[in-house]
C-alpha cells in the first residue's frame, strides 16, 4: 500500500516505514504529523485518484529530526569585468518516517486547521475589505445632495485625488468652503488636504 502525497509544493510517493526528507514542517522531534493533502491510494488492486485530494485520506508520518541540507554554491561570473561574486545557500529539512496510511475517515488534523484560520487571519484580501469598509464610514456625506461638483476644478486635484474625496464624503464645493479647523484634521488622515482649497472651494461655490 502506498499513497502520493503533497507538502511543501512537491509531491512524494510514500508507503509505511519511508523515511526521507520534506520542507520543514512544524513540530519538535519525536511529533506526530498529519499529511491530509493526498492526491492518491494505491491498496493492492484498488487505486483511488482524488479530485484534487482523496476524501477522508491521510498519512501519518513521525518527525525525525530537522536540519539543513548541504550547501549549494552560487557564481556570478562576468568574463573581462573583474566581476565575481560567490554566494551560497542551504535549504532547511525536516526528516520524517512514515507510520500509517488511512485511505478512508480520516479526520483533518488540528495543524492544518490552525494555519487556516493563521491564513484567514492575515489575509491581505480580508484585511483589504475591512479597511474598505471602515474608509466607507466617513464623517461626511455617504451620498452627494444632488449632483456633485467637478472637484477637479480645485488647484491640484485630479481625478485619483478627487475619487480619494469621495470616497471620504466630500462631493461639492459648499461642504469644502464650510470647513472647520477640526474638519481638516479629519480629511487630512485620508488625503493630504490643502487649506488654500477652502478659499478656491468659497469662490467656486459663490459664497
Amino acid at each position: 500500500m502506498y499513497a502520493i502525497i503533497k507538502t511543501g509544493g512537491k509531491q512524494y510517493r510514500v508507503a509505511e516505514g519511508d523515511r526521507f526528507k520534506v520542507e520543514t514542517l512544524a513540530g519538535n522531534e519525536g511529533d506526530d504529523y498529519q499529511f491530509d493533502d493526498v492526491l492518491m491510494v494505491v491498496d493492492g488492486d484498488n487505486t483511488t485518484i482524488g479530485t484534487p485530494l482523496v476524501d477522508g485520506a491521510a498519512v501519518t508520518a513521525t518527525i525525525v529530526s530537522h536540519g539543513r541540507h548541504k550547501k549549494v554554491e552560487i557564481i556570478k561570473f562576468r568574463r573581462r569585468k573583474h566581476h565575481q561574486k560567490r554566494t551560497g545557500h542551504r535549504q532547511n529539512y525536516t526528516e520524517i518516517k512514515i507510520t500509517s496510511i488511512v485511505s478512508s475517515g480520516a479526520t483533518k488534523s488540528a495543524s492544518d486547521n490552525t494555519q487556516a484560520d493563521t491564513a484567514q487571519d492575515t489575509d491581505p484580501k480580508a484585511a483589504s475589505k475591512e479597511d474598505a469598509a471602515t474608509t466607507q464610514q466617513s464623517p461626511f456625506l455617504s451620498a452627494p445632495q444632488g449632483e456633485a461638483d467637478d472637484l477637479k476644478q480645485l488647484k491640484g486635484v485630479g481625478p485619483a485625488l478627487e475619487k480619494k474625496l469621495t470616497v471620504a464624503g466630500i462631493y461639492h464645493f459648499s461642504q469644502i468652503a464650510a470647513f472647520t479647523a477640526d474638519d481638516l484634521e479629519i480629511v487630512n488622515v485620508e488625503v493630504k488636504f490643502k487649506e488654500e482649497w477652502v478659499e478656491q472651494a468659497k469662490e467656486l461655490a459663490g459664497n
